[in-house]
């Protein structure tokens, strides 16, 4: 193939999946609109008029400002690949490092940060503008500040040794380099699901154990029943950032722990706390999570072996605007290349992939549903998503293909149907 040939392949995949997008974006907007001043049948009595149109107006909100951010990612795409944006950070890198591969994670951490300070407006927009008006932002710009500099701590205290060793495979290891990076990255990924409840998440949110004596008396019987047992239950002050609620399963091993956002037991009774809970210990015994996580690490298999065939090919880089002195790995500058262009491409590839992941997670939504009600009253289990479906403002009516490509959850008029069919 041409690097010509590959550069129109490249830019006619970008136009049509920024354009697919876009259509879908409209479709939901048109849909959510033409059902704003009526609440779903299966809603009425339990939601007002009024708050079925903030959630439609909340979506429609985020929605259109999401058509922006396609644009801008598709406009920030093309300039560091075809308008030779990563080729001009490789030329300084190379100035400002003599070691090749310090030449080549520099190369990556530029155009990483770049890309961040670059989005940051819309992060920033999204989170004091949108969320402001519709009444869920709680965070401060100086906490919005401090969880910057949070991250990006943590990430270069794991990510550069990380990079640093899958760079060093990758000009070690030979043609099957992308064997041992994979294990690397299943063992990191490993690594951050044992460590994240005790040592990441604490740094961003205060944790306390759950203080209601009744409530922890029942969630203790269901864990009970269900066979679960894990290093504590939690309440986490998500309301110092969001007003939206939310519970959650962390950890992996003996460091398991059950987190409920504040937010949330702020809104739902004791008995509808539980069948939250049971639907999120469905995951558990259908063994959904590790599922997701066998999944993902087989598709990153694949996209490694895909890399390691394209960057042997000279091509790949030139169609995508850099002009390298050697092809392959050997270089770790030249491997730090191929990866930053993967996966900056690497969305576009997974774009078709979407529906199907979602499919797959709605399945199992529904397999947690069903064990939940055998657990539980399925009334306080449809109690307590009413209430969610409110409190953040979550449209009842997406449109059906827009929800098909993006939403991991059934929508709430069919998942509401399922359980009251079960």
């Amino acid at each position: 193939m041409s690097a010509q040939l590959f550069t129109f392949i490249f830019i006619a995949t970008l136009a049509l999946t920024t354009l697919a997008k876009l259509w879908l974006a409209r479709r939901h907007l048109a849909y959510i609109a033409a059902h704003r001043n009526s609440v779903p049948e299966a809603f009425a009595g339990q939601i007002s008029l009024a708050s079925h149109q903030k959630g439609a107006d909340y979506t429609s909100a985020k929605t259109r400002f999401s058509m922006l951010s396609v644009l801008f990612d598709a406009a920030l795409l093309l300039a560091f690949t075809v308008a030779g944006g990563i080729e001009k950070i490789s030329e300084l890198s190379h100035d400002w490092f003599s070691q090749q591969l310090v030449q080549g994670m520099a190369t990556i951490v530029i155009a990483l940060l770049l890309s961040s300070i670059l989005e940051a407006p819309f992060n920033i927009y999204s989170t004091f503008a949108i969320e402001g008006r519709f009444g869920f932002n709680h965070m401060t710009f100086r906490l919005y500040l401090m969880d910057a500099l949070k991250n990006l701590l943590v990430g270069a205290i794991l990510g550069l040794p990380l990079l640093a060793g899958v760079l060093w495979l990758m000009g070690r290891m030979g043609e099957h380099w992308w064997l041992y990076v994979w294990g690397v990255w299943v063992l990191f990924n490993l690594l951050i699901l044992f460590i994240y409840p005790a040592f990441i998440a604490p740094l961003f949110n205060k944790f306390s154990p759950l203080a209601d004596e009744t409530t922890r008396a029942r969630i203790e019987a269901l864990l009970k029943r269900c066979g679960f047992t894990s290093s504590g239950l939690f309440v986490m002050d998500g309301s110092k950032r969001s007003a939206h609620g939310n519970a959650y399963f962390t950890g992996f091993g003996k460091t398991k722990r059950i987190v409920f956002f504040d937010t949330l037991l702020e809104h739902l009774n004791t008995e509808e706390i539980e069948a939250v809970l049971a639907h999120e210990l469905g995951h558990f015994k259908h063994r959904h999570v590790m599922k997701r996580i066998a999944s993902t690490f087989a598709i990153s298999l694949v996209f490694l072996w895909l890399l390691g065939l394209l960057m042997q090919t000279s091509w790949f880089y030139q169609g995508l605007g850099v002009h390298p002195s050697t092809f392959g790995s050997s270089d770790p500058g030249q491997a730090a290349l191929a990866l930053l262009l993967f996966f900056m491409i690497m969305p576009l590839l997974s774009f078709l992939l979407g529906p199907v992941m979602s499919a797959y997670s709605r399945k199992h939504e529904f397999e947690a549903d069903s064990y939940a009600v055998k657990q539980t009253n399925s009334r306080d289990l449809v109690n307590a998503l009413v209430k969610l479906y409110q409190d953040n403002a979550a449209t009842l009516t997406p449109d059906p293909l827009y929800s098909k490509f993006y939403d991991s959850h059934p929508p709430a008029s069919v998942r509401i149907a399922h359980l009251k069919a079960v």
